[in-house]
């Protein structure tokens, strides 16, 4: 079994996005896979548009709290969100959330964070201590806008910081107008020096972006 966190440069890069390609080109391989969404903010009475979306293509049969342990329905930041309701999200939950999915034995099991590497979950624990915590390589997904290289760069040093690998990253493009398109994502691969699974074009469905993924790195 791989395990496999998905963060991002930032909030709105295309994580859930990404993710659910990934699924999709590992399960054309005939690979089972599972994907976890820890912390989500922002949805509706049936739940977070992101965590559904990987409850879809999740194999086995699981049920929404076992892809989203802490849903929180305000779309802010998750430890603010908490504090509204009176409550702390507590890191063990979250490892509880993990292990249970662990111990269903996918071929894969993709993680994906909420906004960036170090979102806070409370005054003195991120996201990405779950990361840490449970010895997860990492997939970044680099969202290919103006200032993106300073945000990967930066990124791609705290992961490393942590301890962990970066076992590759994406790059997802979110201006097909961008000056320089071509130039900036040859930069981002010597600024992160890991394997490129892919660079996506602007597309209607994560199953149209799994064609431009080459996922042989990862597996």
């Amino acid at each position: 079994m791989r395990e496999l966190f998905i963060t991002g440069t930032d909030t709105e890069v295309g994580k859930t996005f990404i993710t659910c390609a990934l699924m999709h080109a590992l399960k054309q391989r005939r690979l089972s896979v599972v994907g976890f969404k820890p912390v989500a903010a922002g949805g509706t009475s049936e739940g977070n548009e992101d965590a559904l979306a990987l409850q879809a293509l999740s194999d086995f049969s699981l049920s929404y709290h076992q892809i989203n342990p802490v849903f929180l329905t305000q779309p802010v930041a998750p430890h603010l969100a908490a504090a509204g309701l009176g409550q702390k999200i507590a890191l063990s939950e979250l490892i509880d959330g993990h292990n249970q999915l662990r111990a269903l034995h996918p071929d894969f099991l993709l993680t994906e964070g909420a906004g960036g590497w170090r979102t806070p979950l409370s005054e003195d624990c991120f996201l990405s201590d779950l990361a840490t915590t449970q010895s997860m390589d990492v997939i970044l997904v680099v969202g290919v806008r103006l200032g993106c290289l300073n945000h990967a760069r930066l990124t791609v040093e705290a992961i490393r910081a942590d301890g962990l690998r970066v076992r590759g990253w994406v790059a997802n493009t979110l201006d097909s107008q961008m000056p320089f398109l071509a130039e900036n994502i040859d930069t981002l691969q010597s600024l992160i020096q890991a394997p490129r699974l892919g660079t996506v074009p602007m597309l209607p469905s994560s199953q149209h972006a799994a064609q431009y993924l080459d996922v042989m790195p990862i597996l």
